[in-house]
């Protein structure tokens, strides 16, 4: 019989699941899992999660009497209990956000990077299976780079631009999150086009560019792929270390039965590092590229927007 695409990718790429949906999580039985505020939003509305949803607003209401401040504090201790509940399930890692409201403040970014750790050890669950997810601002990436000195390791979303990701490289970053299915969306109505072809799709070139530059000058960062809008897109980068799949779309893999050939393959370093990005180059770098200026803000809003919503639904659940 056959193996399906699905099957074949594994063999030459890790496979991430992008839910907190437990029971997606335990049929395909992925390396890692990654999360975010609007997987989180959704994962807590799930019946198999309303006694987590409990524990959290408990533990709440344990640490501030404020409402306001015990819905953060029940916030972080949820995507902790759901982290810890898909540990239970995967052999890798699970990927945990800070607030995306941080995402321009260094400072408090490694705050509660190291307060999330600290409740994932709380719970059982040690350092060595988290990446803090953190948005790929120059803030944000500096609050990486102190993290992944301290033994924090961390995983930087929201990657749109190959300059986020070389500043992200030179940082000792773990792990990048760059989006191909936004870029794609952002061509698309740039370009008045119903579809882009896979070859000419300007997501999966960058998430190739990024890869390639990795390999060749030798930076041990791992590059995930993330975002996607069709197969067709997952098939074309298969080879890269790691690719973060929805449910919807590994279900699609597994029906195919077609045949995936490697479209990835990683290279002796052959290229010298240039000099380090300094911040007036990366944020020059990111002035001149539109598309990953307005998706990073874009995506740093959806995030917040979430972050708030679940605010609220926990807000109404405490009373």
């Amino acid at each position: 019989m056959a193996l399906s695409k699905l099957e074949q990718l594994r063999q030459m790429t890790s496979v991430v699941a992008d839910t907190g949906d437990i029971e997606a999580i335990k049929k395909h039985k992925p390396d890692d899992a990654t999360t975010n505020p609007s997987l989180l939003l959704k994962a807590a509305s799930l019946p198999v999660y309303e006694s987590l949803v409990n524990d959290a607003l408990n533990y709440g209401k344990q640490q501030a009497s404020a409402p306001q401040e015990a819905v953060a504090h029940a916030i972080d201790y949820l995507s902790v209990s759901i982290g810890k509940e898909i540990s239970k399930v995967i052999s890798g890692y699970i990927s945990t956000e800070v607030d995306a409201r941080l995402s321009f403040d260094t400072n408090a970014t490694i705050d509660k990077a190291k307060q999330l750790i600290k409740l994932y050890s709380d719970v059982g669950v040690g350092k060595d299976r988290i990446l803090i997810k953190i948005a790929s601002t120059w803030e944000g990436i500096r609050a990486a780079e102190v993290l992944e000195k301290q033994g924090i390791r961390c995983n930087l979303t929201l990657l749109f631009s190959f300059t986020q990701a070389v500043a992200c490289a030179e940082a000792g970053v773990f792990l990048i999150s760059p989006f191909v299915g936004r870029i794609y969306d952002w061509y698309k109505a740039k370009w008045n086009k119903d579809e882009i072809s896979v070859d000419e799709d300007p997501g999966v070139k960058s998430v190739k560019s990024i890869y390639e530059f990795y390999k060749s000058r030798g930076y041990n960062t791992i590059v995930m792929g993330a975002s996607f809008r069709h197969a067709g897109q997952i098939e074309a980068l298969s080879g890269c270390d790691k690719l973060t799949i929805s449910p919807e779309l590994l279900n699609d893999l597994e029906a195919d039965s077609g045949e995936l050939t490697r479209a990835l393959s990683s290279e002796q370093p052959s290229a010298e590092r240039d000099a380090p990005l300094t911040e007036a180059a990366f944020r020059w770098g990111m002035n001149e590229d539109a598309m990953a200026t307005e998706k990073l803000a874009e995506g740093i809003r959806k995030f917040a927007e979430d972050q708030v919503k679940l605010e609220q639904m926990l807000l109404k659940k405490m009373g």
